[in-house]
C-alpha cells in the first residue's frame, strides 16, 4: 500500500520544523544513497557530509546545523534517526486488518474471537482461547487452549502460542516464533532423564516485538514473564522462568538460560549467552558474543570474549593464556621470597 505525505504534513504530525519546499510529497523511506525524489531519508550529524550533499532524496531529516547543507526539503530534529523511525511508520503502515475468520481457519466453538479481529487461512484457535479487538492471527498459526491475544496484537505466519499463554496489546510476533513451548526441565537418575512437566505460562506485556523463529519457553511452575516494550530479535532462546524487564532489547541468537532475571532498559548484543539463575540489574549493556556467568549488580557496559585477530596471533595468545596460572604462581612465589610474606 502506497501512502503519500507532504513534508509539511509530516512536520506537523511529528512536531518538527520544516525547511525548504513543504509541498514536496514522499511515499517511502530510504537511505541517502538509494533515495530518489519520492523518498524520505535522514542524516546523522558528524558523519560524512558528502553523503548528504549527494543525495537525491525528496526530503531528509537533519539536525539544525545541517539543514542549510541539505540539497532538498528537510525536517529539523536533534534526533534524526528517531524521527526517521517515526516517519517510516507513517510511510509504511502495517497492513490493514481484514476482520473475520477465513474459511480455511479452525476455531473451537467455545473460543472467543472479536468481530474486528482477523483469523487467516489455516490458523487454529483452540478451546477457550480469546482473541481481542483488532488482533491478527496469521496463516497456519496456532493459538492454544485458554490463551489470550490482546488488542491489536499481530501473529505472523506459522507462529505458535501455547496453552494458557498471554500476549498483551499491540505486540508484533514475526513468523515462526514459538511462545509457550516446554522448558528444558529434567531430573537425572541412574536410569536416565526424568521429564518435569512444565505447567507455568508465558506472560507477555504490551508493545512487545518478537522476532522470527524466536522461542520463549513456558515456566516450570511459575511463569516466564516478558514486560512491556521488550524487543527480541530473530532466533533468540528464552528459557523457562526467565523474567525480562520493561524496554530491554536483545539482538539475534541470544540465549538466556532458565530462571535468569534481566532488568529494565538493558541491551544484549547478538549471540550473547546468559547463564541460569543470575540477576542483571537495570540499564546494563552487554556486548555481542559475551558470556554472562555471574550476576551483574552495577549498571553499565559489560563485555567478555576475545576480539577477532589473525589466526597466527590468536593461536599465540591462546597458548599464552594457558600459561597464565603457572605464571601467576611464579609471581606469587617471587613476591613471597622478596618480602618473606605471602603476597
Amino acid at each position: 500500500m502506497t501512502v503519500q505525505w507532504t513534508v509539511q504534513a509530516l512536520a506537523e504530525r511529528l512536531g518538527l520544523a520544516c525547511s525548504g519546499d513543504g509541498t514536496v510529497a514522499v511515499t517511502r523511506a530510504a537511505s541517502l544513497e538509494s533515495a530518489g525524489p519520492d523518498a524520505l531519508s535522514f542524516f546523522v550529524p558528524g558523519t560524512a557530509p558528502e553523503r548528504l550533499a549527494a543525495t537525491r532524496a525528496g526530503a531528509v531529516i537533519v539536525c539544525a546545523e545541517d539543514a542549510a547543507s541539505a540539497p532538498c526539503a528537510s525536517l529539523v530534529s536533534e534526533q534524526p534517526y528517531l524521527q526517521f523511525a517515526r516517519a517510516s511508520q507513517l510511510l509504511h503502515p502495517l497492513p490493514a486488518v481484514e476482520p473475520g475468520i477465513a474459511t480455511g481457519a479452525v476455531v473451537a466453538p467455545d473460543a472467543s474471537v472479536d468481530d474486528s479481529a482477523e483469523v487467516a487461512n489455516g490458523a487454529i484457535v483452540e478451546a477457550g482461547a480469546r482473541i481481542e479487538a483488532g488482533a491478527v492471527i496469521g496463516p497456519v498459526s496456532v493459538v492454544g487452549a485458554n490463551a489470550w491475544i490482546g488488542p491489536d496484537t499481530r501473529l505472523g505466519a506459522r507462529t505458535v502460542v501455547g496453552d494458557h499463554c498471554v500476549l498483551g496489546a499491540r505486540c508484533i510476533v514475526q513468523p515462526g516464533a514459538v511462545i509457550g513451548s516446554d522448558g528444558f526441565g529434567y531430573a537425572h537418575d541412574s536410569d536416565g532423564w526424568v521429564r518435569i512437566p512444565q505447567v507455568g505460562r508465558v506472560v507477555i506485556g504490551d508493545d512487545v516485538g518478537i522476532g522470527a523463529n524466536t522461542t520463549i519457553d513456558r515456566g516450570t511452575s511459575d511463569d516466564t514473564v516478558i514486560a512491556d516494550g521488550v524487543i527480541l530479535d530473530n532466533q533468540i532462546q528464552i528459557a523457562h522462568n526467565v523474567r525480562i524487564g520493561a524496554g530491554t532489547a536483545m539482538a539475534g541468537c541470544v540465549g538466556v538460560a532458565g530462571s535468569a532475571v534481566i532488568g529494565a532498559r538493558c541491551t544484549i548484543g547478538g549471540a550473547a549467552v546468559i547463564l541460569g539463575h543470575l540477576e542483571i540489574v537495570d540499564d546494563v549493556h552487554i556486548t555481542a558474543m559475551s558470556m554472562v556467568s555471574k550476576s551483574i549488580t552495577l549498571a553499565g557496559t559489560w563485555s567478555s570474549g576475545l576480539p577477532l585477530e589473525p589466526n597466527r596471533e590468536w593461536r599465540r595468545n591462546v597458548a599464552r593464556f594457558r600459561q597464565l596460572d603457572r605464571l601467576a604462581r611464579r609471581v606469587n612465589a617471587l613476591e613471597k621470597d622478596r618480602t618473606g610474606n605471602k603476597p
